[in-house]
């Protein structure tokens, strides 16, 4: 159709991006939420820099260098944190910082132009490529797959450790193991919102989910569901209105989150008067 927005290709590649990371937004951060582990997932995220400026001095892809960054400073956090009794909240603030320290170092020793880092901070539409849709496309199912597989096992860790370690005896593993899928998701995601901003699309769309169901199961989805609704309207937004692709997708996820939350309140008002 002539004059539609669907007739340019960053577009249609913004709107698959939206959906394949409400996908794995949806499912790990359903996750992050349960087991409380938010303050992790932004120790990962700011982290996740110091991968992006060794890309950029090394002339590698600087998603790839994020995301083996990520990944280990995720499984450092957790060594940290286990093997050498260090309090989990002093490992993630001193990784937090390292990661940060990392990444402004290398791209000021990087040769040439400083690169714009506008993109990786705070997310852009043009960016969006083919690579990292399919990238994103092929975590989404490794995702399902695994949630899907492993269920009860991760339900069980998301809400009561102890108990789960009565029910496998590989729960230290499928930590590590999910921590790693998190990691990914969170590098993945830098594309669609930013370094400064990926983690509130992890956390808003459960939070929504929530207020409608305790089922895990119907809270993965419905995070799914407020996720895409939230990226594909703050895509279109930003189009028409030509402002950050990242910051316009949480604040229509928080405005989303806020409508939802406001009715919940006056239903439950009403309830409770006609009983």
């Amino acid at each position: 159709m002539e004059g539609s927005i669907f007739q340019y290709e960053f577009i249609v590649k913004g709107l698959l991006g939206a959906l394949f990371a409400s996908i794995t937004a949806g499912l790990a951060g359903t996750y992050i939420v349960s087991k409380r582990m938010v303050f992790l997932s932004g120790g990962i995220t700011h982290a996740s820099f110091g991968g992006i400026g060794i890309g950029y001095f090394a002339g590698i892809n600087p998603v790839v260098g994020a995301a083996i960054f990520s990944i280990l400073s995720a499984l450092g956090i957790e060594y940290l944190s286990v093997r050498q009794k260090i309090r989990e909240d002093s490992a993630i603030g001193m990784l937090w910082a390292f990661g940060m320290a990392i990444g402004i170092i290398f791209i000021y020793l990087t040769p040439g132009y400083t690169p714009n880092l506008m993109s990786y901070l705070f997310g852009s539409i043009l960016t969006v490529t083919f690579g990292d849709i399919i990238a994103l496309g092929i975590l989404s199912v490794v995702l399902i797959v695994y949630f899907t597989l492993f269920y009860r096992t991760i339900l069980y860790i998301s809400f009561d450790e102890q108990f789960a370690r009565t029910y496998s005896p590989f729960v230290n593993l499928f930590k590590y193991l999910t921590t790693s899928l998190i990691a990914l998701t969170i590098v993945l995601n830098i594309r669609m919102a930013g370094v400064v901003l990926v983690i509130s699309l992890l956390t808003i769309p459960p939070n929504i989910a929530m207020i409608f169901t305790k089922v895990y199961s119907r809270i993965v989805l419905l995070s799914i569901a407020a996720a895409f609704l939230g990226t594909a309207a703050g895509y279109l937004i930003s189009y028409f209105a030509g402002i950050p692709v990242g910051a316009t997708i949480i604040f229509t996820l928080v405005i989303i989150w806020s409508v939802v939350k406001g009715i919940d309140h006056i239903f439950s008002k009403v309830k409770v008067r006609h009983r």
